[in-house]
């Protein structure tokens, strides 16, 4: 999964381990085994001693760092969501205007949602699996990721390049920006014989921004 964010801020799950940075290594191993079973397998197929022997601990050790198998889930969503979000921002550009800037961030995160399509799948699937807490933590982070596009769309209309907007159609043109780029992935299977990706996210673009200009 890369070098992504801390996915163990949210909920506390509970570890006897004093030392963080120790804590921090062995979830990224846990994560980073279970995130190939749950993709391949399906979290509910997928036992926590395949995961302890895919991240190379023992079922004891793997005890040491996280509860329950519903643990791993929550840490491997906040993972992708947080790699998704890493590769979004380290490629947002502040250049001739608002407009400008959308197009290029809803080019970057299309190309993202093809590059992890089975890990917005996974989470799509296996969300409903975790605890209430747990659920809102990760959705909460889905909502970060649409807030890029908010502030980019609000950044259009303070500059004219888009049209004027009242903050709640804001709020929804972000959220189809994000449908939109997770439909590549849901839909794959009928939308990859017919388009290119550059070729869909050209069209997307053309639609979405034609709305707005």
């Amino acid at each position: 999964m890369g070098d992504a964010a801390d996915p163990s801020q949210g909920p506390n799950i509970h570890t006897e381990v004093k030392d963080e940075d120790l804590v921090l290594r062995r979830r990224r191993q846990i994560v980073d085994a279970a995130v190939h079973l749950f993709i391949n397998k399906g979290f509910h197929k997928t036992t926590t001693r395949e995961i302890a022997k895919a991240a190379g601990f023992s079922i004891g050790t793997l005890y040491e760092y996280v509860n329950s198998k519903e643990d791993v889930l929550y840490l491997v969503c906040q993972a992708i969501h947080s790699e998704m979000e890493q590769r979004l921002k380290q490629r947002l550009r502040h250049g001739i205007n608002g407009a400008r800037d959308l197009e290029a961030a809803i080019a970057v995160y299309f190309t993202v949602c093809d590059q992890m399509s089975d890990h917005i799948l996974l989470i799509y699937q296996e969300t409903k699996s975790l605890p209430a807490e747990s659920r809102r933590f990760v959705l909460e982070h889905e909502l970060r990721i649409t807030g890029v596009f908010k502030d980019l769309l609000a950044r259009g209309v303070a500059d004219f390049s888009l049209r004027p907007l009242h903050p709640p159609e804001i709020t929804l043109v972000a959220h189809n920006i994000m449908v939109v780029g997770h439909m590549w992935s849901f839909r794959r299977w009928a939308l990859a014989p017919a388009f290119s990706l550059e070729q869909y996210i050209q069209l997307q673009s053309d639609y979405l921004l034609g709305e707005l200009t």
